[in-house]
């Protein structure tokens, strides 16, 4: 049934209160826009909210590079360069306070 839920928000109990101070003229624009979708506000707030933050989260989580950056990327992964100084340094310090080889 988790599963169900994560995939299906809509099927999840709604048991969480979320109130909020907003002005008349966005409370009247919300009481429009649900008689246009001929839903009721808890069922509008709660769909529209969700909506936003899905994008919010998804577009912190992705980025977007230009072909230029995507090559350098791709070509910074696959290049067989050796480890610098610092770096063998960094783990030397890591396998003498771990004890790890």
């Amino acid at each position: 049934m988790a599963a169900d839920t994560e995939s299906n928000p809509s099927r999840e109990r709604r048991d969480q209160r979320l109130a909020a101070r907003i002005t008349r003229s966005d409370k009247e624009l919300l009481d429009q826009a649900v008689v246009l979708e001929g839903t009721d506000i808890t069922e509008f707030v709660a769909r529209s909210v969700r909506a936003e933050a899905e994008r919010v989260v998804r577009e912190h989580e992705t980025m977007a590079l230009t072909a230029r950056d995507s090559y350098a990327f791709v070509s910074a992964l696959l290049e067989d360069a050796e480890p610098n100084e610092k770096l063998q340094a960094a783990a030397r310090d890591y396998r003498a306070r771990t004890g790890r080889p």
